[in-house]
């Protein structure tokens, strides 16, 4: 009975994932648009359209190396035409006057005025001027031809807000002669590690209880690899309020969202909450029926600064950044949401838990095209090492005792 009345107030206490997604991203507000230079725009989220500046293609574009004319000669049987010409890619377009002639030319040129039609290379054989058509060539009008205004009309979004920039859109932002683009302000953060045992990487002198700083590289990153912030700098706290105080302080004013990570559960060195309050920090989510990273803290602050408060270990703070920080920074960024990801377990796994768990998976494909994930549980929450070689995580909600092998599972990728 005591069992059942615990889990009972745990799910009381703790939103699930889900609902701790949806209060964090409805607690966000959107970033400013700023302009970037096409060339620096990759990875940004798009803020206006690109839409086309004129149709697309502007002509009638050639898409073979080959002879323009026109099909109207062939209504009497003609085989034979006078090359009168030659135009590539890029010239002033030629004119076809005469019955019986044709202009050679070339794959991404401007069909000739008068031609409708074009018989490629290979398709004839040449002496000097004149050129023979083959007895299996078969021509009509547009044959071989991009028609002008076939991919898009002037007007055309092309590429709608929201979208990440791949050297795909640039392309197109290019070809529509978009030199400077809308996009996203890319917010600064600051990432907080606590404690009194965390020391620096090169520190010389490690005893046996101190911890050199890991969830703090680790978090700053994954930030700066995502692309969607322009900035992400490294603080430290020991276990003290007062330091804990000034330092939230002077980095809750100097940067655009807050990463803390250690010092959130509800022990007696754990001062993060008290001294998120105490700042006006206006608590939304502390806890979360999740493992790893039930401690997970949210809220903001009066000037609507994001403040997110990770749990100490290594595994969970890695989680519940790809987990609900990520999420934020993309929808802060009016970033379109991606479909949901995902894929089947590839063995059974036995879980029995009032809690979700976030449990590490190793992605394969098989060959009839199938995409499976090996569960690979790190050793423990603050088995960093264990998660490399993974590919991300799947959320297995509280429920069964066992998943059986092929249960679809959301996935959330470390990328």
């Amino acid at each position: 009975m005591n069992r059942k009345n615990n889990v009972r107030q745990l799910m009381n206490n703790h939103c699930t994932p889900v609902e701790a997604e949806r209060i964090v991203l409805a607690s966000l507000a959107p970033l400013p648009a700023e302009d970037c230079p096409l060339a620096q725009a990759h990875g940004r989220v798009l803020c206006a359209p690109l839409k086309a500046d004129r149709d697309l293609p502007p002509f009638d574009r050639v898409t073979m190396d080959g002879y323009a004319l026109r099909t109207a000669d062939l209504a009497d049987g003609r085989r034979t035409f006078r090359v009168t010409g030659l135009q590539a890619a890029g010239m002033v377009p030629h004119t076809l006057k005469d019955a019986g002639a044709c202009i050679e030319i070339m794959t991404g040129a401007s069909l000739p005025a008068g031609a409708d039609c074009v018989v490629p290379c290979e398709d004839v054989s040449r002496e000097d001027a004149i050129i023979t058509l083959a007895a299996t060539a078969r021509l009509a009008p547009g044959a071989n031809l991009h028609h002008h205004g076939s991919d898009a009309a002037a007007g055309t979004i092309l590429v709608p807000a929201g979208t990440r920039l791949t050297g795909r859109e640039i392309a197109v932002a290019a070809s529509v002669g978009t030199a400077v683009v809308s996009v996203a302000m890319r917010p600064s953060v600051a990432v907080l590690a606590t404690g009194d045992e965390l020391v620096e990487v090169d520190y010389a002198l490690l005893a046996p209880h101190q911890i050199r700083k890991s969830n703090d590289y680790a978090l700053r990153a994954a930030l700066l690899s995502s692309g969607l912030v322009s900035r992400a700098e490294r603080f430290h706290s020991r276990d003290l309020p007062h330091e804990i105080e000034n330092t939230l302080h002077r980095v809750i004013a100097g940067f655009d969202i807050v990463i803390l990570t250690g010092g959130v559960s509800k022990g007696k060195f754990d001062h993060i909450p008290a001294a998120l309050a105490k700042l006006g920090v206006v608590k939304k989510i502390h806890g979360v029926a999740q493992r790893p990273g039930k401690p997970f803290w949210f809220g903001v602050t009066p000037r609507h600064t994001p403040v997110f408060a990770l749990p100490g270990n290594p595994v969970s703070a890695y989680t519940c950044l790809h987990r609900y920080v990520f999420p934020a920074l993309a929808h802060m960024a009016g970033a379109t949401p991606a479909s949901p990801d995902y894929v089947a377990l590839a063995t059974a796994v036995k879980f029995s838990s009032p809690l979700a768990w976030l449990l590490p998976v190793v992605l394969a494909t098989s060959p009839d095209g199938r995409r499976t994930a090996a569960p690979s549980p790190s050793n423990t929450s603050g088995d960093f090492g264990g998660l490399v070689g993974t590919d991300g995580f799947v959320e297995l909600q509280p429920g069964p005792a066992t998943f059986p092998a092929g249960t679809a599972a959301k996935f959330w990728h470390w990328s």
